[in-house]
């Protein structure tokens, strides 16, 4: 492919040599002839001298090296490197070895895998491809354009979207994690009667769960990104365009507002809301309401800025007390001999 497809294809505006055969994509320190590389942060730019790549997608002509000028260059290398690589795709059809009960619905052009698993009432959506070992449970409600692939799981009338992408070890609609404890101190199991709702363009990586409502529903609006070994707990709303980092835990009835970040491993208690554009560090606890754009970190989490104060002096905090400890001795001796002077 040449230098002025790629260009036609991304609508980037070229400059250089047009006609330079391209054969994939790489980043910067691994890309070798022939292929292209990119450019998103500034601050990587004195790596492009050092780069052997035939051309470079970057926000502005870069000098020595053929350049696909483009607004957003992060973006199209993910668009240019479509254009080189396309997961395998099954063929259409039924897999014989495949169990499809016969009230299943499946759209045209869907594609299910040998030992794939389709209960009564099933829907499934146009062009859905349904690799080996997934489980669609009674009543699942599938969209168009449905991708899951080995081991994912929809459970009973959980409804999934168009466009929806589930990795290895999915489970869409698993029981909250319900119980009551009675006089005794047992503890009895509540039945999950709600179901999860997947909108629209979703993806949700290896080995997450997304657990079923007690009554009513869990859900996770249009656009959103789970990362691996995410749990987002029943009742919960994950918003629109939220990217959610990997080893996430949200508890029960938590509302993520739309374009909210939480970065790997932050915990967040029941009945709270995160509100739009919030970002919330690694590994930080969170037990209150966020505000819209705040950023916060910590455990307990609080404002970023203040959270970099507080972990810059937390090593010095020892050396602090044994300050304190001396002056307050010093103004006890001080105080002792002034006194035996008022007493002299």
């Amino acid at each position: 492919m040449t230098l002025s497809d790629i260009a036609a294809a991304l609508g980037a505006t070229l400059h250089g040599d047009g006609q330079a055969e391209i054969s994939g994509v790489a980043g910067l320190e691994h890309a070798g002839p022939g292929q292209l590389t990119f450019l998103a942060n500034p601050k990587y730019a004195p790596k492009v001298k050092g780069t052997q790549a035939a051309a470079i997608i970057a926000a502005s002509p870069m000098e020595g090296l053929p350049t696909l000028v483009s607004k957003n260059p992060y973006l199209d290398f993910a668009r240019a490197l479509a254009l080189f690589y396309q997961a395998p795709r099954p063929a259409p059809g039924i897999h014989p070895l495949a169990s499809v009960a016969d009230t299943a619905v499946v759209g045209e052009g869907a594609a299910i895998g040998p030992f794939a698993v389709v209960g009564e009432g099933v829907r499934i959506g146009a062009r859905a491809v349904i690799h080996p070992h997934v489980t669609l449970y009674q009543g699942a409600q599938i969209g168009d354009d449905f991708l899951a692939h080995s081991h994912a799981v929809v459970r009973e009338f959980c409804v999934v979207g168009h466009r929806v992408t589930l990795q290895n070890g999915v489970v869409i609609g698993g029981d909250g994690f319900g119980f009551a404890k009675d006089s005794d101190g047992r503890h009895h199991k509540i039945v999950q009667s709600g179901v999860t709702v997947l909108e629209d363009d979703v993806e949700v990586q290896s080995l997450s769960t997304i657990d079923r409502a007690t009554v009513g529903e869990s859900r996770v609006k249009r656009g959103a990104k789970i990362d691996s070994l995410v749990q987002v707990g029943h009742a919960c709303v994950v918003g629109e365009d939220n990217i959610i980092c990997a080893q996430v835990g949200l508890a029960g009835s938590t509302i993520l507002g739309n374009s909210v970040l939480l970065a790997g491993q932050v915990g967040v208690s029941g009945h709270l809301t995160i509100h739009d554009n919030a970002v919330v560090y690694a590994q930080s606890g969170v037990g209150h309401d966020v505000e819209p754009g705040r950023i916060i970190s910590g455990s307990p989490a609080f404002d970023y800025r203040e959270w970099r104060r507080s972990a810059l002096a937390f090593p010095k905090l020892g050396e602090l007390v044994r300050t304190v400890r001396q002056l307050e001795n010093r103004i006890a001796q001080l105080e002792g001999a002034g006194g035996k002077e008022e007493k002299a």
